[in-house]
């Protein structure tokens, strides 16, 4: 008897599963919308629109769930302090006047995506169908006879707290009720690869050994007093073929991945924004990324982590982390 399917209730996978020991990926945190921004509490990536904000990668890994409660959207509270300093601001100065804007041609919008996948075109294994609340996965080697894609046309619609899609009246007030709330149109294959042109647009070139070369990857950081904690989202390095060279202003780095049948290979030299310590700065390679840990030479705090990065003024946090 086929083992029955369970659904992964945690927020970035959602994924049908039959082995428990299955690796699970997700998000811990909620949900955080504020002031057109999106992403989530467990990581720094803010987005503005909500394909880019469910494309964010999940930064944890676990097992899969089918009871731990979704986490619910967090809404940020105006400090009741900066309202009481405002209120005390003298006058702003007086606008220049307003000229008249010039016009500028609105640019062609891009072809539409392929509603079809071309049958020319390889689906690697494990590909999520692209139509929105589908979330079907390819398994090598399957049959596609008798699909039937379960999806919404429509775009996300979030408004006064409701949320729902364009193509459909219902609407909710929590996220996880969104992120459950079926198709309202059927077709009879997935969309998995569509014409393969934004695939083949978005590869990498390719490494003398065939490997794809990455040209930037995600990365965060925190630091204490004493030194900076920097990590690298990469998933499967190769920790015994990875090259980590600490210098006083510079991070090199080589990262190549096991990952098959094309394996990836990050290089970089990161200049760094102050002064470190290469004999006392450390790595260690995880499932998901490369975490460093550079000694401070003078104590002094990084308001960013590359010396090529412009200041943004944000408070940065100085204690370990929560769970990324």
């Amino acid at each position: 008897m086929a083992q029955e399917k369970l659904r992964c209730v945690h927020s970035g996978c959602g994924k049908e599963y039959t082995d428990p020991d299955e690796v699970c990926r997700y998000h811990p945190g909620p949900p955080v919308f504020h002031e057109g921004q999106k992403g989530w509490k467990c990581c720094k990536p803010r987005v503005l629109t909500f394909e880019e904000f469910m494309a964010i990668e999940p930064c944890t890994e676990g097992k899969h769930s089918t009871t731990d409660l979704p986490p619910q959207i967090e809404k940020k509270e105006a400090d009741p302090a900066a309202l009481q300093d405002a209120t005390n601001l003298p006058p702003p100065p007086p606008r220049a006047p307003v000229t008249a804007p010039q016009h500028i041609p609105t640019p062609p919008p891009p072809p539409p995506e392929s509603e079809e996948d071309d049958d020319t075109v390889e689906i690697p294994d494990g590909r999520v169908c692209r139509r929105r609340a589908c979330g079907a996965i390819y398994k090598k080697g399957s049959s596609r006879e008798g699909e039937k894609c379960v999806h919404h046309p429509g775009v996300p619609i979030f408004h006064e707290g409701s949320k729902g899609y364009s193509c459909c009246k219902r609407r909710v007030l929590e996220f996880d009720q969104f992120m459950k709330i079926e198709g309202c149109k059927t077709k009879d294959r997935h969309l998995f690869v569509g014409s393969g042109k934004k695939d083949a647009a978005a590869k990498a070139p390719a490494g003398p050994d065939g490997e794809e070369l990455l040209e930037t990857v995600r990365n965060d950081f925190y630091q204490t007093a004493t030194s900076v904690i920097a990590s690298f989202f990469l998933k499967k390095i190769d920790k015994d073929a990875a090259k980590v060279e600490f210098q006083e202003r510079k991070l090199v780095l080589d990262l190549p991945t096991t990952d098959s049948p094309v394996p990836k290979r990050y290089k970089a030299e990161v200049p760094l924004y102050s002064s470190v310590d290469p004999s006392k700065s450390t790595f260690k390679v995880l499932g998901t990324k490369l975490e460093v840990s550079l000694a401070k030479a003078d104590g002094a705090s990084w308001p960013v982590l590359r010396s090529d990065d412009r200041p943004t003024g944000e408070i940065l946090q100085v204690g370990r982390a929560g769970r990324v």
